[in-house]
């Protein structure tokens, strides 16, 4: 009889199969930047994953598949040993597609082996392990949107979605939260990372949160006013950035004929105005936010806000919604879209919560070795795993990175 911690890996495992359906051999194996992988290298190390950590450890004479991929498609575990240099994985045309896949089912089958022993150990690194997966789930979409943006053709994997509203958004509102003393962090009892912990208090004072992300027509306003072009709106080294990449608009606008079009999973489709502007960066979101007259959200009033209001996961726009792209803004002034659709910037660094410790053992290079020149995101986008998400969920990436679902809610203080 099959458990439900096997349904469950089965279910994660084929879903991150799924979402190389419709890409070519080709599309799988090429890397179009240093900070993207190639979707071949995404099926390849998180199986890695469950070798390393689970299947060598804890399968009573286990056979490796290969032994040089141990090398091949190791991340960043330096405890781990020496490993295939991260811009270089797109050099990586052998092994082929067939192998990576044949490597998958071996692994799927030792641990299905596993798990039908019951064996007590694994079961904490079942869970991160498939956790991990869905992390790669998102970054191997947006990854291959990256690859496609570079191709000429505009090429589409999905069918043209209709858009469900030409409507504006509701007008922004600024929603009052009292503050005072807080709890953030993880809740005891369900799965969380290191990073989310220790639960603390932390007092925050009376601010206002926007309620919805900011959207397409309003960052329209914002490169029509110059936004793009005044330093005094911009932080020193995103002006820099700015300059340097000749950014002119969120990362995959496009002008075509006089009209803006965003590329996405459907090719260039023309800009839905109501939806929530994505692939900005911080510095980007920093920029519109003073030009607006606002701010970035504090983490912690993101995740207070988000306690308090407590959006039902399970209506908001995920990776199970196959949309894969931001959807539009609601004409009603309702708190909206914590979750889903973008990923939200915040003004908050990426460091330890007090009382931080790092997970012990093999694990212990997964988040706290990051701790360094990033900055949060909190909420999840339409292509995180809903399973992977919760309030206390923090994010990160560089403030120069636009690759990513990422977008802005404005907050200011009371």
């Amino acid at each position: 009889m099959t458990s439900s911690a096997e349904k469950w890996y089965q279910q994660v495992r084929q879903q991150t199969l799924a979402l190389t359906e419709d890409l070519s051999a080709e599309d799988m194996v090429v890397q179009s930047m240093p900070d993207a992988s190639p979707a071949k290298w995404h099926l390849a190390h998180t199986s890695w994953f469950f070798e390393h950590f689970i299947l060598q450890p804890y399968f009573q004479n286990y056979q490796c598949f290969n032994h040089h991929y141990q090398y091949l498609f190791n991340s960043y575990y330096d405890t781990v040993g020496s490993r295939h240099a991260r811009p270089q994985r797109g050099l990586l045309s052998r092994p082929p597609l067939s192998d990576i896949m044949q490597y998958r089912q071996h692994v799927d089958s030792h641990i299905s082996i596993l798990l039908r022993q019951q064996h007590p150990a694994i079961t904490d690194l079942l869970t991160i392990g498939l956790h991990h997966e869905m992390q790669h789930q998102e970054l191997l979409l947006t990854d291959i949107l990256h690859l496609l943006s570079h191709n000429p053709l505009a090429p589409a994997l999905l069918a043209a979605q209709s858009q469900p509203s030409l409507n504006a958004a509701a007008a922004v509102s600024m929603i009052c939260f009292d503050g005072g003393m807080a709890e953030i962090g993880a809740e005891a009892g369900s799965f969380s990372y290191d990073c989310e912990n220790p639960r603390h208090s932390v007092y925050l004072a009376p601010f206002k949160l926007a309620h919805r992300p900011v959207t397409n027509a309003e960052w329209q306003d914002f490169i029509s006013d110059g936004g793009y072009q005044n330093p005094l709106l911009w932080l020193s080294d995103g002006w820099h950035y700015c300059q340097s990449a000749n950014w002119q608009a969120p990362l995959y606008w496009r002008n075509l004929d006089q009209q803006w079009h965003s590329f996405g999973f459907s090719g260039n489709q023309p800009l839905l105005p109501s939806a929530p502007v994505c692939h900005i960066s911080y510095y980007e979101a920093d920029a519109y936010a003073r030009w607006a007259g606002k701010r970035l959200p504090r983490e912690q009033e993101w995740e207070y806000a988000t306690n308090l209001t407590q959006p039902p996961l399970q209506q908001a726009n995920f990776l199970e919604q196959h949309i894969w792209q931001p959807t539009a803004c609601s004409s009603q002034p309702n708190m909206e879209k914590l979750f889903g659709d973008v990923w939200e910037w915040c003004q908050s660094p990426y460091s330890a919560y007090p009382g931080f410790k790092p997970a012990q053992g093999a694990l212990a290079e997964y988040n706290g070795k990051f701790m360094a020149n990033q900055f949060v995101l909190r909420g999840g986008s339409c292509v995180s795993a809903r399973q992977q998400l919760r309030s206390s969920y923090r994010n990160f990436f560089h403030p120069q990175q636009r690759w990513q679902f990422s977008g802005i809610r404005l907050a200011e203080d009371q």
